[in-house]
């Protein structure tokens, strides 16, 4: 029975992922092309056409469809199922991760809004004030489950001015010498915000894989002699510190201690 339920509860996880995926892809969409993403129903872009039910299943209406509008016949974007794939993928790992908590929550609810926010960087070079604000609410109010609150906003905070602060003096010094801008406002701010969750240690290891991530983005054909957006690098690095920071922090110190 009990492998049963975490079967189910794996798939139930999976489909809400997927769905939740869905609602994020349309949100930053409209955010960056104009609209609502809680008025208005789902439709083509192309041809305006509004999608039915059996049109609107994550992954799977996709590839019924073969990936074109069953009005027009227009191609549809593979940002979709992969946006739908990618949520899934999430609320997976911290289910396996958190199990059925509070914590599951937390971290669920910070992977969309930074999925958004990554989604909305990509194609508009802009991070949303009002997405990193929901996600540091977000923290403020988990925070107050923890068994020890004070000491998870004071650590949170702490992080935060830290990493923050430090990353925005190294910028204005690196525009200084290079005489443009280095890193974004908006890149600054998201790191503070991941602080508040990740802690110092964990952060730090955030900063690094964000960094690598960020060098391999750049060297994408269409990244190459321009800026690019570096809000995606950091919010896929958040994933493996927000599920396994501390572990990893851990054995990596641990193995220079041998």
């Amino acid at each position: 029975m009990i492998m049963e339920a975490s079967i189910y509860f794996l798939l139930l996880s999976a489909a809400a992922g997927a769905a939740a995926g869905s609602f994020i892809n349309c949100a930053a969409w409209r955010y960056v092309h104009g609209g609502s993403a809680l008025r208005g129903r789902s439709s083509c872009p192309a041809c305006g056409h509004t999608l039915g039910a059996a049109e609107l299943i994550p992954i799977f209406s996709w590839l019924a469809l073969r990936g074109r509008c069953s009005a027009c016949k227009e191609k549809i974007s593979p940002r979709y199922p992969l946006t739908e794939l990618l949520g899934a993928m999430a609320w997976v790992t911290v289910f396996l991760r958190f199990g059925l908590s509070l914590r599951a929550a937390e971290y669920a609810l910070l992977l969309m809004l930074l999925m958004c926010a990554a989604l909305i960087d990509l194609e508009a070079m802009v991070l949303p004030d009002g997405l990193l604000a929901a996600a540091a609410l977000a923290w403020l109010g988990f925070a107050f489950t923890y068994a020890d609150p004070l000491r998870r906003i004071g650590g949170g905070v702490l992080a935060a001015l830290v990493y923050g602060g430090g990353l925005l003096a190294l910028a204005g010094v690196m525009d200084a010498l290079l005489h443009t801008e280095s890193l974004g406002g908006g890149d600054v701010k998201l790191i503070a915000v991941l602080g508040l969750y990740l802690g110092w240690q964990s952060c730090l290891l955030l900063v690094l894989l964000a960094s690598i991530l960020g060098i391999a983005f750049s060297r994408l054909p269409q990244n190459r002699g321009r800026a690019f957006p570096f809000g995606p690098p950091v919010a896929l690095a958040a994933w493996p510190c927000c599920l396994a920071g501390e572990f990893l922090v851990s054995a990596y110190l641990s193995a220079f201690s041998l």
